[in-house]
């Protein structure tokens, strides 16, 4: 996908200026507005805040488009701070009790073939292995209605699946047990991404084929009716461009709190625990073991290499502030992990904890993804609320936003499900998001 830069700019600030009328990006041809806002020479074409998975992604994509990009983030590109920071992320498309279920189960499968490409493609260049195939099984009591509703998006999009029983379950994997669990399904082909190293590739690759990334904090910045003009960073530079792309993740309330105070909330911060693995026994170490989902928990084996260790994770605490909130779990929250192993994995209860890793999960009020232009600027772009989801569908989502900006995604259904809603949180923000629910 390439496009002449006068007509990206045209078309994207035209169809930005005319979305709250209704109007098409077509019908700018004759709309009386005022000619857009055209950057040339060493001013970047488009600025993007936040080097996480929406940021990074979408970086790369506008700069393979024909764009000239600058990325900026405050800590950089996969920093502990980020959500898309920690050790790994899980890759499935089990979403069968969410309104966005079939939607995204269809992006996230996409995405497992993306990883593996991105893999292959960049597997001379020394970069690091990013996904591995696990599979995934998800257990209950009883069997769902989340459970039978990913069942039927898999039949709808013809992707692989199977339903087990519990002794199948202990057949196949020895080391689970299955205690009070009569329902699983199983995904073949889900799996687990290195995640703060796959974000620290993608911006390797983005300034690889010529993308710039600055190290600054950002804040929005001066305007002349409804175009922005630059963003200020914490350098005194005030950085120009024709079009700016907000992507800043749990910071999105603070970033910009008149718009985003009450409908974008990043109050929820997730536990993450690596246990120890025994030496010398590979049952818990890829590719022996799968990804899991248990009542209250999810996680996956340790990966090969590095070996963090066996991950598990499961509620946290609350913090408002991501840049103050704190990153290692207390002592006083490992009891409840090491309850869950013994249930399902009683050789590792006991063992000790490598690490542990926490992180904010960001929701919006529509419970689906923000890609939606800021309502009073024609030339930005809002990109987040990844609902502890949206890492798994990275490489999709980086090429649907870069469409969003070029005009050439137009199925008006799913852009308008991704709309920044007016409505609010309460006052606390999102108490009850429970994303291992």
């Amino acid at each position: 996908m390439s496009i002449d830069r006068r007509d990206f700019l045209k078309v994207a600030t035209a169809g930005a200026g005319l979305a709250a009328t209704g109007q098409s990006v077509a019908a700018a041809e004759t709309s009386p507005r005022r000619a857009p806002y055209v950057r040339s020479g060493q001013i970047p074409d488009v600025v993007v805040i936040g080097a996480g998975n929406f940021g990074a992604w979408t970086a790369l994509n506008l700069q393979r488009g024909g764009m000239q990009v600058t990325l900026v983030d405050q800590y950089g590109p996969g920093n502990s701070k980020s959500a898309s920071g920690g050790e790994t992320r899980g890759v499935r498309s089990s979403y069968g009790g969410r309104e966005t279920g079939l939607q995204w189960a269809e992006w996230a499968i996409r995405s497992m073939q993306m990883w593996k490409d991105w893999d292959e493609e960049h597997s001379d260049s020394l970069l690091p292995r990013l996904y591995y195939e696990t599979g995934d099984i998800i257990m209950r009591d009883e069997m769902t209605p989340s459970m039978e509703g990913s069942v039927e998006n898999w039949e709808k999009l013809g992707h692989p699946y199977e339903i087990l029983t519990p002794d199948e379950v202990r057949y196949r994997w020895p080391m689970i047990q299955t205690p009070g669990m009569e329902a699983v399904v199983y995904e073949p082909s889900a799996g687990v991404v290195r995640a703060r190293r796959a974000i620290e590739s993608v911006a390797r690759v983005f300034q690889h084929e010529g993308g710039t990334l600055r190290i600054a904090k950002a804040a929005h910045g001066d305007f002349d009716g409804r175009t922005l003009q630059n963003v200020h960073l914490s350098d005194g530079e005030r950085l120009e461009a024709g079009l700016f792309v907000y992507a800043t993740g749990a910071w999105f309330h603070l970033f910009l709190p008149e718009l985003l105070g009450r409908r974008y909330a990043a109050r929820a911060v997730g536990h993450v625990y690596y246990f120890a693995t025994p030496p010398g026994d590979e049952s818990y170490r890829w590719p022996n073991c799968p990804s899991y989902g248990v009542p209250g928990c999810t996680g996956w084996p340790a990966l090969p290499h590095d070996s963090r260790g066996f991950r598990i994770r499961t509620g946290g605490a609350r913090s408002n502030d991501p840049d103050q909130s704190v990153r290692w779990v207390p002592e006083d929250r490992h009891a409840r992990p090491r309850e869950i192993l013994a249930d399902f994995f009683p050789a590792l209860a006991d063992n000790i904890i490598n690490e542990t890793r926490a992180c904010h999960y960001s929701s919006t009020v529509s419970r689906n993804f923000m890609i939606d232009h800021h309502p009073d600027f024609d030339n930005v772009w809002l990109a987040g609320g990844g609902q502890a989801e949206a890492f798994k569908q990275g490489p999709v989502l980086g090429e649907y936003i870069a469409g969003r900006v070029f005009g050439t995604e137009t199925n008006q259904e799913l852009n308008d499900s991704f709309r920044l809603l007016e409505d609010e949180f309460p006052d606390e923000g999102d108490e009850d998001f429970d994303p291992d629910a």
